[in-house]
């Protein structure tokens, strides 16, 4: 993906094996299967129903994990995590999940997502004496939940989870048990699933395929979970609201061969362009995708518009770290490295170039001006989701609107700022029925703030701590 340098990223995943002997190793390759959801930092905590292991550190999965320290985390149960820095800092402290041990036993977890009032509960924890070590949101729940200590376990997270406000989905563990959470918009994708007689957890569905694992359904939203040796438990901690996950799930975060709520993701994304084409027609001889959430969108409106699709956009996909930076300029470098433009395919051509986002122009222009020196003669960019005027409060870094092009200039400008011989963006009408098909129930809907600025929740002044870059 070029989340990295485009400058959207979704902060976590996360994944869980319960009542395996192999769970490790079973959390490492769900992970591995999560790693585009981040890169900065993976961590595994196992239990084997007495004592509970915790192993991180910087990196990919596969570099924090050697074979010879997944070895080392013995254990039947397990949670997992990649990182992407938002909420917080990069520190080392941070990386997830965190591991809490105390008299009553321990506890570990994972989150994704961002807590919109978590620094107005880190204040009035600390005024109660409180000693926070990190800078993470997920530590405030942790230590809301030793505060009803006196309560059992499932109740104390309840109450814990009652006074949060936001996006998350949260995977716990203690010795004995795992626990599951989904916030009560279910603005954060998460699923269970089994292998044998093991459960297990994971952010996205293609971490099952991968596995081996049955898909069972998604965590509902303000459902509790609670898996153990017995099998599993379902509560409630929150009345049911109207389901509103994320809709840049379906537009850029998820891989293509997840399922969420009920929808798979590339069907979602060619229905997206083929929306985007009937809304935005332009005479053209190709279209192409950019690598590699565009190309499904691409597919479908080089399907709906009748002009064929090419791989006019190779992605190169040898391109270490090294090249996620911070800067601009880095940036810009960094785009021209990820990608080459086809020569063969776009020279005299005019060229359809379908994305799935422009955060802030950096990819676009770059693109653009490649497809140019390559020979295209035009080049007609089409979004595949509206303009993103707003920042994102729920775990995608996107903290501020002078950071997004389209908060700050009309289509026009910035059709004139990418070089681009004309630019359309999908409308959010146009987004909605092609995720859901005109479907209106309980279940079903979307946030869609970054787009309307109708956020689905309460911002808090203030509240939202500052956010990372990579």
């Amino acid at each position: 993906m070029l989340g990295e340098i485009k400058g959207l990223n979704e902060e976590c995943g996360i994944f869980g094996v319960f009542n395996h002997p192999e769970s490790a190793q079973l959390t490492y390759y769900g992970l591995h299967a999560l790693q585009h959801r981040g890169q900065e930092g993976a961590g595994i905590v196992t239990s084997d129903g007495d004592h509970m292991k915790v192993a991180k550190g910087h990196g990919l999965i596969s570099e924090v994990f050697p074979q010879e320290r997944l070895d080392d985390l013995e254990g039947n149960a397990s949670i997992g995590h990649v990182r992407y820095a938002t909420a917080g800092d990069g520190s080392y402290e941070n990386i997830q999940p965190l591991m809490f041990r105390s008299q009553t036993g321990g506890l570990a977890l994972a989150h994704n997502g961002n807590l919109v009032n978590a620094q107005a509960l880190k204040s009035q924890l600390e005024a109660q004496g409180s000693i926070l070590q990190t800078t993470s949101d997920t530590e405030v729940v942790a230590h809301l939940i030793k505060r009803a200590g006196h309560l059992p376990m499932n109740q104390a997270i309840s109450q814990a989870l009652s006074m949060i406000k936001g996006a998350y989905a949260f995977l716990m563990m203690t010795e004995e048990k795992m626990y599951v959470a989904n916030d009560p918009r279910g603005l954060r994708p998460i699923s269970i699933g089994y292998l044998g007689d093991a459960w297990c957890v994971s952010s996205e569905t293609c971490a099952f395929d991968v596995i081996g694992a049955t898909y069972e359904r998604e965590v509902m939203p303000g459902e509790l979970l609670i898996i153990d040796k017995n099998g599993i438990e379902s509560q409630r901690f929150s009345a049911p609201i109207q389901r509103t996950l994320c809709s840049m799930e379906y537009v850029y975060f998820s891989r293509p061969d997840s399922n969420l709520d009920g929808k798979n993701v590339h069907a979602s994304r060619k229905r997206m362009g083929k929306t985007l084409a009937a809304e935005a027609p332009v005479e053209a001889d190709v279209v192409t995708g950019v690598p590699d959430s565009s190309i499904s969108a691409a597919i479908g409106y080089a399907e709906a518009s009748g002009i064929p699709y090419e791989l006019g956009l190779i992605k190169n996909r040898y391109v270490g770290r090294t090249f996620i930076q911070p800067s601009q300029e880095l940036r810009e470098q960094g785009v021209k490295m990820k990608l080459s433009a086809v020569r063969g395919i776009v020279e005299g051509k005019r060229v359809v170039m379908v994305d799935d986002s422009i955060v802030r122009g950096t990819t676009s222009r770059r693109i653009v001006k490649m497809l140019k020196e390559a020979g295209a003669k035009e080049v007609h960019v089409r979004i595949a989701s509206p303009p993103i005027q707003n920042p994102c409060y729920y775990g995608i870094d996107t903290s501020t609107s002078g950071e997004l092009i389209a908060a700050n200039n009309t289509v026009e400008e910035i059709e004139e700022q990418i070089g681009a011989d004309s630019l359309s963006y999908l409308t959010v009408e146009g987004l909605n029925d092609a995720i859901y098909q005109g479907e209106e129930s309980l279940n079903h809907g979307g946030c869609a703030a970054c787009f309307t600025g109708n956020y689905p929740t309460e911002i808090y002044p203030n509240t939202v701590p500052p956010y990372e870059k990579a």
